[in-house]
């Protein structure tokens, strides 16, 4: 039983943050205010739980605070795009279409770093790119403009995302010694800095929320940007990758349960296949040599 305990926890991580769109969906505040209170106090409860278990900070490089202020800039972008996906066109066609960061990744791989190109690689895109097109159909300018703008602000999550992974990466790489939650926390801090900001420009502003979205707002951070990862991170190094793809899989395809279920969300039989399809995608995308 001691053995399946990081599987367990992986999952149970996954679904954690399959109930983040959930959250943006039900939260009445505009898509960048909803973002900058999940990584505020995400943030501020990361650093009180990694400062009540290390007694000393870790020194980070210039090149790592380099690559986390990146990462943070690059976060704010990918929640601000995938909260207005949401709000265009649901919890779940949004969160598959962020998923498609897995496909981003890979092609890096394969163009920057000269890793080789699986046929399954190829297999996978073309299936994700069916998948796409079953689920939006082939008729683009027939279909409203509220929803196009959803499928645009998708796919722009999953580019953001993947270059947050790629910035992540290499803010641990220059400092390896620090603490991953540390770093996520200061990450979602910088975040909320760049949202802040932008919001302040856009005009809009960061509204206070009342009693129901503030409570709606601490759940979606402690889930999301808290435990769900925290479960994540400490479980993935101890799963096989076998095992972690298919965890992985978890989160968009229970985004959309969570869509129907929570919201209603009509889908037609063609779109369900669609999403099944680009859903297999993502797993055979994600599986490495």
């Amino acid at each position: 039983m001691a053995a399946d305990r990081p599987t367990l926890q992986l999952l149970a991580g996954a679904a954690m943050i399959s109930f983040a769109p959930v959250f943006v969906k039900l939260v009445s505040l505009a898509p960048t205010a909803s973002a900058f209170y999940r990584t505020a106090i995400g943030g501020v409860v990361l650093i009180a739980w990694v400062a009540t278990r290390t007694r000393a900070a870790v020194a980070r490089s210039r090149t790592a605070w380099l690559f986390m202020a990146a990462a943070g800039v690059l976060f704010a972008a990918d929640l601000a795009a995938w909260h207005r996906s949401i709000w265009y066109i649901g919890p779940g066609l949004a969160t598959l279409l962020g998923n498609f960061q897995v496909f981003v990744l890979a092609l890096v791989g394969v163009f920057v770093y000269g890793e080789r190109a699986r046929p399954t690689l190829w297999l996978a895109i073309f299936m994700a790119l069916a998948g796409l097109v079953l689920i939006v159909g082939t008729e683009w300018s027939a279909l409203e403009h509220d929803y196009r703008w959803g499928v645009i602000f998708g796919l722009l999550t999953a580019l953001a995302y993947a270059a947050y992974i790629l910035a992540l990466r290499r803010a641990r790489q220059a400092s390896p010694q620090g603490s991953a939650a540390a770093d996520l926390g200061i990450i979602s801090l910088l975040t909320a800095v760049v949202l802040f900001a932008s919001a302040s420009v856009g005009g809009d502003g960061i509204p206070l929320p009342d009693t129901v979205d503030a409570s709606l707002l601490a759940g979606y951070a402690l889930v999301a940007q808290v435990f769900g990862w925290l479960l994540i991170s400490r479980s993935l190094p101890r799963v096989p990758a076998s095992r972690a793809g298919l965890a992985l899989l978890l989160q968009p395809t229970l985004a959309f349960v969570w869509d129907v279920l929570f919201f209603a969300t009509p889908f037609s039989a063609r779109q369900v296949a669609g999403a099944m399809l680009a859903i297999a995608a993502i797993g055979i995308g994600s599986r490495r040599a």
